[in-house]
């Protein structure tokens, strides 16, 4: 079979076996299956469109958009907020947007450039749990909370900082070296009062996303002199947290203390164990003890805890930040919650049976296990998808209130189209079709929001008077992605008696944010699971299910539907990438260049995705770029809140800001947020492309990115394909090895400790 289609030498359909070397990728994607090492800042493919790492700042502050007219940032942003208060009255370590700064030099500089550099993944920083040639991270996200209707006004007035604290901490940042511009971040950081706390504390520079501790200590030594040491118990407790928040960045939500203080003292604290216990006294840790099977395995069951055994049992002495041991106990109760109660009786078991009785194999499993129990977890594929749409059509012909949420607005729009074609009464297909607003056909909405749409009430049933989600059955899409702190405020907003479905396929990668849910509880079986006997097909399907069980297969591909283009070196990879999109795919495929997603493994580096987007559209939607680098039509993602990633276009620009179509929806970006929220998206990362699909996908493997491979992150970017996969080859071996020997890096959690004794 010739290789790239029609117009490119050198490829050929099958097993990838291209070479060449390519220029460093600094800004390789993280893996969220829970990468060992953590570090700090990121550009990386976790992160949102807006900047490589998404600042907390990006998501949380600074957006300013008309109080008539609630975005549906805004309206996550109040959630959040509402939630903490009445919940677990939690501290907010929110950063604001940085402004630009100018005329700066010599250590300031260096600092905001450091800074900057987190927010647009430019380089990579230092990592912390080293592991070879570590991905940044970027910042740890607020926990998404259920939501409450808040005025936009208080909205307006939380986001911005007092312009008379901005300038006392500008003042402090000043005498101690640092960039003034830094200040409304530390003022969103660190509350009122900063600039006093940074004066007693100048370790407590730390909170602002992008600053490293050696950043920090030459600031506390400008502005402490002679006080300041290493062994200054602030910088050992700043330093102690920092370090938990990079293992959270990592997918951690704690870490074994053994762990933590062998970095703590490569950081240059001389009593770790010290600064560990002081952070713990102030309230900045927690610390737990968790009892283990003798295997040092899986946690140990209630049942067995009265036993003499137990005070031989091992024990693993764990470190965590509040808010993700908040939300891993909170998600613990939730899922007990629903384990444990009897599901509400809407639809007789005899109705159930016959729905069953009417479908066939694993779709008659999951229809029979959602009707005796509250909670399920479904695994599949692609194909798999027509169980949970049989499910959700079976659930409405009995009356209940079902809806199904997605990742991401591309999944929404896929699995709405899937449930007409099955025959759910939502009328017939239309591109149109919205979820939660009627199709412009008659028939009824269709029942698909995403998840993050559905906790901030802009898609979805909306709420009861109880504050609980007004449905039924909830069928989340996409379960891996579910980080702790979404998955416990969904498990928060199900109403008793509420059925919840967890699906998706576990070989893909793991959340941006800490924890691994879905593995999780597959790992503690405590609940029905239903694997789909469905196979994706065709020589794709052959290809990703190869992958997913560590075999990198060659396929027979007649119709060119996969295609290997192998590459020497970072220059040759750039132009037979854009090749590849704008003639040969388009050409050979029938696949338009707009409906051809490039992967790659990062932001950074001369086969990243800044690079690819540049070069695509130089080639594709040339212009100036004259608001922020954009012009109308180009293709776009965007980043409302860390961790999303929103495909879409460019509309326009006005005094009002960057005016985008997001899977037809209507969003204007303000033009001091354009640069941290927006990036080009004709290239993407793995992690971007999660839980969406394209007719035609190029994956790009540039030479040094083979240390970034995983078969996690091969088995996501290969399936995203739907008709065509092109693969721009230069990694040679790394590329079968990864598939062969790299699986999902651990992530320590507590999840299923958490949930052992709950479980009856």
């Amino acid at each position: 079979m010739s290789t790239e289609p029609e117009t490119t030498e050198d490829a050929e359909p099958g097993t990838p076996t291209g070479g060449a070397e390519t220029e460093g990728v600094e800004g390789t994607e993280r893996e969220a299956a829970g990468s060992g090492e953590v570090s700090e800042g990121e550009g990386t493919e976790a992160d949102a469109p807006g900047s490589g790492e998404v600042s907390e700042g990006e998501a949380t502050e600074g957006d300013t958009a008309d109080a008539g007219d609630v975005s549906e940032a805004e309206a996550e942003l109040r959630a959040q907020r509402a939630e903490r208060e009445r919940i677990e009255q939690r501290k907010a370590g929110k950063q604001a947007p940085i402004e630009a700064g100018t005329k700066l030099s010599g250590k300031a500089a260096d600092l905001l450039a450091a800074v900057r550099a987190v927010e647009s993944g430019e380089k990579p920083v230092a990592a912390v749990f080293a592991e070879p040639e570590p991905a940044p991270r970027r910042s740890a996200r607020e926990p998404v909370r259920r939501p409450q209707p808040v005025a936009a006004e208080t909205v307006a007035a939380s986001t911005a900082p007092a312009p008379a604290a901005v300038q006392a901490v500008r003042q402090v940042l000043g005498e101690g070296g640092a960039p003034d511009v830094l200040a409304p971040q530390v003022v969103a950081a660190l509350g009122e009062g900063a600039d006093e706390q940074l004066r007693a504390d100048p370790w407590q520079l730390l909170r602002v996303a992008g600053v490293r501790p050696e950043q920090a200590d030459g600031f506390a030594r400008a502005l402490l002199g002679a006080e300041c040491g290493p062994d200054d118990e602030r910088r050992g407790r700043a330093v102690t947290v920092w370090l938990l928040d990079q293992a959270a960045l990592a997918g951690h939500t704690a870490l074994e203390m053994p762990a933590l203080l062998a970095v703590l003292a490569q950081r240059g604290v001389p009593d770790p164990d010290g600064a560990v216990q002081d952070a713990i006294a102030e309230g900045e840790a927690l610390v737990f003890q968790d009892a283990l099977e003798e295997t040092g395995g899986a946690p140990a069951r209630a049942e067995e805890e009265d036993t003499e055994e137990d005070e031989e049992r091992p024990v693993r002495v764990l470190v965590g930040l509040e808010r993700y041991a908040l939300a891993e106990e909170s998600l613990a109760d939730g899922l007990a919650r629903l384990v444990n109660s009897v599901p509400k009786q809407d639809g007789s078991a005899e109705d159930w049976e016959r729905a069953a009785a009417g479908a066939r194999g694993s779709t008659a499993e999951l229809l029979r296990a959602v009707a005796a129990h509250g909670l399920v977890l479904h695994t599949g594929g692609e194909a798999s998808l027509t169980e949970p749409a049989a499910l959700l059509t079976a659930a409405h012909t009995l009356g209940l209130r079902a809806w199904a949420a997605t990742h991401g607005p591309i999944g929404r729009t896929r699995f709405a189209a899937l449930l007409r074609r099955s025959g759910h009464p939502s009328g017939p297909a239309a591109a149109s079709d919205l979820p939660g607003q009627a199709a412009e056909t008659p028939g009824a909405p269709s029942p698909v929001a995403t998840v993050a749409g559905l906790l901030s009430g802009a898609e979805g049933p909306g709420r009861d008077g109880d504050g609980a989600l007004d449905l039924d059955l909830l069928v989340v899409l996409d379960a891996p992605q579910l980080d702790v702190e979404t998955a416990a405020l969904l498990t928060e907003s199900l109403p008793d008696g509420a059925r919840l479905v967890l699906a998706g396929d576990p070989a893909v990668l793991w959340s941006v944010g800490p924890g691994r849910v879905f593995a999780d509880l597959l790992a503690a079986r405590i609940c029905p699971q239903v694997a789909s006997r469905q196979p994706d097909p065709g020589p794709l399907g052959e290809l990703v299910s190869g992958i997913g069980i560590g075999e990198l297969n060659q396929v027979e591909a007649p119709g060119k539907e996969v295609v290997i283009v192998p590459v020497r070196d970072a220059g040759e990879a750039v132009h037979r990438t854009v090749q590849l999109v704008v003639d040969s795919v388009p050409r050979a495929i029938g696949v338009p260049a707009e409906q051809t997603q490039v992967i790659t493994p990062g932001h950074g580096g001369a086969v990243g995705t800044r690079a690819l987007n540049a070069a695509l559209k130089e080639r594709l939607n040339p212009g100036p770029g004259r608001f922020g680098g954009f012009d109308p039509a180009d293709r776009i993602v965007y980043s409302p809140v860390p961790g999303r990633a929103l495909p879409g276009r460019v509309v326009k620009a006005d005094a009002q800001g960057l005016h985008l179509s997001c899977e037809g929806e209507d969003v204007v970006v303000p033009k001091e947020r354009v640069e941290q929220s927006v990036r080009h998206g004709w290239a993407l990362t793995a992690h971007q492309a999660v839980g969406s699909r394209w007719p035609a996908v190029v994956v790009v493997l540039p030479g040094d990115a083979a240390q970034a491979l995983s078969r996690p992150w091969v088995y996501t970017a290969f399936g995203r394909a739907d008709r065509h996969l092109s693969v721009v080859h230069g990694v040679e071996q790394a590329l079968p090895r990864a598939v062969a020997e790299v699986p999902a890096k651990p992530r320590t959690t507590r999840l299923p400790v958490l949930l052992a004794p709950q479980i009856s």
